[in-house]
């Protein structure tokens, strides 16, 4: 039945042609675009997915900044202990020297200052961007931004690389007009004590608190209580200090440490330890030796040699916190004196122990910075891999979109002549009646 008041293959050709324009317009979207995945509209659960992945990708490129900068902070650190090794090495040659008595152990004496003051020099200047690694003005680890880690649920965390500072400065003794000014009076023992008396007054003649006994015998000291400016002073007494021709002879040391405002009891026992331990292990045949004791802030002293060693303990008040032998890792150069017999032997049992030192710091760094490099491949890496999976979520394809291109155009003018035809169907009615 022919009828002017509906043309159903208008309607058709009509719903086709648009469907065939619509595609059309798809096709052209992505050839401009070049994406298949433009916008939410298009596939929502794909667009989101790739904005994730998106964001990810922003990150990393973030963190290989982070990586970057902080790769060239420990490359500068472990350069800086690589020429500090250098130098304490020709601070050893030095010292070999002294050892003979024929030689001018003035001038030896002199060249190993100048060489000291030249690695004070290298840890001053070795900082990238105002960080140093070396110096000592820090003892927390540098945290270097090297991933964002996100799990199944979408949590991310930020993954570090934690570098450890090492401490090469090279920091002067604490004087004696430094140390203590005030008596403590009857509270000294609260501030150091041990199995005897404890001194106070910085007048009266340091006596002896206790005996570390030969043979195994111990001595514990503990430092009860912590103040800005308090001195802590102990002194061993009948020592067996090596001399230069090998033998030993009796004799007294002192270590000295004036607390400043951030220092802890453990502060404070672990930088007298130190002293104590750097110098058993300079200056002594290894009868001598000082561990922590029960608790952080006790020194146990044990004597294995022949002879009593006697303890002299002085609490004080009104010193100036300041740097001393054990606050610098390569504080011992500053006792380094060639220009005695007793000195040139202990400068040679000291100096290895410097050298190891500072070769440890640079292989810690060496390690550290080989880390680094190897995340900032594989950030780079990875950020290649996740843009490619991005491309393949999101990316058209142009050979396929090219080709449906030609196909949809055919189909259009397919469509619009079917169309036409279509339109001129009810003019045919008119041949009916005439």
């Amino acid at each position: 039945m022919s009828s002017i008041l509906t043309n159903n293959g208008a309607m058709v050709a009509l719903q086709t042609l648009k469907g065939i324009n619509s595609g059309l317009a798809t096709t052209q979207s992505e050839i401009s675009t070049g994406k298949s995945v433009a916008s939410a509209k298009d596939n929502a659960a794909v667009w989101a997915i790739s904005k994730v992945m998106e964001s990810d990708v922003k990150g990393f490129d973030g963190i290989s900044g982070s990586l970057a900068l902080g790769e060239s902070t420990v490359a500068v650190a472990r350069q800086a202990s690589e020429t500090v090794t250098d130098l304490l090495t020709d601070i050893k040659g030095k010292i070999v020297a002294a050892q003979e008595e024929n030689v001018d152990r003035g001038k030896i004496q002199t060249d190993i200052v100048a060489l000291t003051d030249q690695i004070k020099s290298v840890v001053g200047a070795a900082q990238f961007n105002g960080l140093n690694l070396i110096d000592g003005s820090s003892s927390g680890d540098m945290n270097v931004l090297s991933s964002l880690d996100r799990d199944a649920s979408g949590n991310v965390n930020a993954s570090k690389i934690q570098v450890s500072r090492q401490n090469l400065s090279v920091t002067t003794p604490v004087t004696a007009q430094n140390f203590a000014t005030g008596d403590l009076g009857a509270n000294a023992p609260d501030y150091l004590s041990g199995g005897g008396t404890t001194q106070s007054s910085t007048n009266d003649a340091l006596t002896a608190a206790a005996t570390a006994a030969n043979g195994g015998g111990t001595e514990t000291i503990t430092v009860g209580q912590v103040a800005e400016g308090i001195g802590y002073e102990i002194v061993l007494d009948g020592l067996d200090i090596k001399t230069a021709d090998g033998s030993t002879a009796n004799g007294t040391r002192t270590f000295q440490y004036v607390a400043s405002d951030s220092d802890g009891t453990a502060d404070v026992t672990r930088n007298l330890l130190s002293q104590m331990n750097s110098f058993f292990s300079a200056a002594t045949d290894g009868s001598y030796t000082a561990v922590l004791g029960a608790n952080a802030n006790e020194i146990t002293i044990t004597n294995n040699s022949g002879t009593d060693v006697d303890v002299g303990l002085r609490a004080t008040s009104g010193g100036t916190a300041g740097s001393d032998v054990s606050t610098g890792g390569l504080g011992a150069l500053a006792n380094i004196d060639v220009t005695s017999d007793a000195g040139a032997t202990g400068a040679l049992s000291s100096i290895d122990a410097l050298i190891e030192k500072a070769t440890d710091s640079a292989a810690a760094f060496g390690s550290a910075e080989g880390r680094i490099q190897t995340q900032a491949d594989f950030i780079a890496d990875l950020s290649g891999s996740m843009k490619a999976g991005i491309g393949a979520l999101v990316d058209a394809n142009m050979e396929e979109a090219s080709a449906r291109l030609q196909a949809l155009q055919t189909q259009q003018q397919l469509g619009i002549q079917a169309l036409s035809i279509a339109n001129q169907q009810p003019q045919n009615i008119m041949s009916l009646f005439r």
